[in-house]
């Protein structure tokens, strides 16, 4: 097995872990906002998450930055809990304005920033002492990327299913993702408290 193919397992199998779940979470409430037909805005801002997370995840794994671990597992429901309750105060007219859209890649980008760090211990201790990164860093963030593409494209056929067969609204599907994630979020906040 190749060296690519091997990273690229692991980013995809980590991202699919449901033990990561405060992960999945995020990419979840991220396409809260959206159904199928929106699947391109999704996709860029999944991948602007993959872009943010993608700088700290290669900046913490060569050491070039540092951070106490036990912050960022605090901060990572923090950006859920955000992403989610702006959600809640999202009117349906408003959602699609261009100065809404690029705020919310503002937001994924920033988030992905906090995420990386939270993914580059694990990857740290997969790498060991190898200092030539750069073809696996490259390996797990495509696998990252292309399990959070699966887990989007999950998402979006279920609220396909509630909000076109079941004839859920979407303002209602996006009230119980949202309400849901801030539940949760909250939770895991309190569980990661640090200080």
């Amino acid at each position: 097995m190749s060296e690519f193919r091997l990273y690229y397992g692991l980013g995809l199998d980590h991202i699919l872990d449901i033990n990561g779940y405060d992960h999945i979470m995020f990419v979840v409430v991220l396409s809260a906002l959206y159904q199928v037909a929106d699947w391109k805005k999704v996709l860029i801002l999944v991948t602007a998450f993959t872009v943010g997370h993608s700088i700290t995840l290669a900046l913490a794994t060569l050491e070039i930055i540092r951070f106490n671990t036990d912050l960022i597992e605090f901060l990572i429901p923090v950006t859920i809990c955000i992403t989610a309750l702006s959600n809640l105060f999202v009117r349906e007219g408003n959602k699609f304005t261009p100065k809404r859209i690029s705020l919310n890649y503002i937001f994924a980008g920033f988030f992905g920033l906090i995420h990386g760090m939270g993914f580059s211990n694990y990857l740290r201790s997969l790498l060991g002492s190898d200092t030539t990164i750069i073809t696996q860093l490259f390996a797990f963030n495509v696998g990252l990327e292309i399990g959070q593409i699966i887990i989007v494209g999950m998402f979006l056929v279920l609220s396909f299913i509630f909000v076109s067969l079941f004839g859920v609204t979407r303002r209602d599907w996006k009230m119980i993702i949202s309400s849901a994630m801030v539940g949760i979020a909250l939770t895991l906040m309190m569980d990661a408290v640090y200080w």
